[in-house]
């Protein structure tokens, strides 16, 4: 991969009990991301993405609007260096 780009996305709302988590693990494999996603004690769901750039931007909106259980409030983005950047 020559251009990548990484996202941490912190999500809160109604993110917890509405299979936010296994959603986005699902829509992170089908744009190939790698990453992890997992909840915290606070109620919120935390996220990392790292691939394609177009793919990460499509996840970061995705996370946006959610599943159809879930209910976002707000996210918060943090573009960090790749792991695979020089």
């Amino acid at each position: 991969m020559a251009d990548v780009k990484r996202a941490r996305v912190w999500i809160s709302g109604r993110v917890q009990g509405v299979y936010f988590r296994q959603n986005t693990q699902r829509e992170a494999r089908r744009r190939s991301l790698r990453g992890w996603v997992r909840n915290l004690v606070d109620g919120r769901v935390e996220a990392a993405f790292e691939g394609e750039p177009g793919d990460v931007e499509a996840m970061v909106a995705w996370c946006r609007v959610g599943p159809p259980e879930a209910h976002v409030e707000d996210v918060v983005v943090e573009w960090e260096r790749a792991e695979d950047s020089p």
